[in-house]
């Protein structure tokens, strides 16, 4: 099984919603710094949601009001609710750390997992 296992995308008409959800394996939950980040064909990556250091939920100015970053922790889960979706919301969506590894009493540990889930919007 996976270290990082993405499910939830799909094909929706505008205005419709989906969840994502990003199940990861113990250290790469908590000590990765997971977060959401998109793909659309053509350009680069961009955020759409993750925590940041001072503990708040960042979201990309886009996606404010309309999506929902969450995680349940006893489930190595997060999760990204979206509403209101728009045709420009489609892009391949990837849950991903913002750090290659995790280092702890001198050992390090690779976060550098990255799937993804297509996310398709039609008008």
């Amino acid at each position: 099984q996976g270290q990082v296992v993405v499910s939830g995308g799909g094909s929706v008409q505008a205005g419709g919603s989906l969840k994502l959800s990003c199940k990861a394996r113990g250290y790469i939950f908590s000590k990765c710094g997971l977060g959401w980040y998109r793909q659309a064909p053509g350009k680069e990556r961009e955020l759409v949601s993750r925590f940041s250091n001072d503990g708040t939920i960042q979201y990309a100015d886009s996606v404010k009001g309309r999506f929902t970053f969450s995680q349940d922790s006893a489930k190595n889960t997060l999760y990204l609710q979206m509403s209101s979706l728009k045709t420009e919301d489609t892009a391949m969506y990837y849950c991903a750390a913002d750090r290659p590894t995790f280092c702890s009493g001198g050992v390090c540990y690779p976060c550098n997992y990255d799937e993804g889930t297509q996310v398709t919007v039609s008008s």
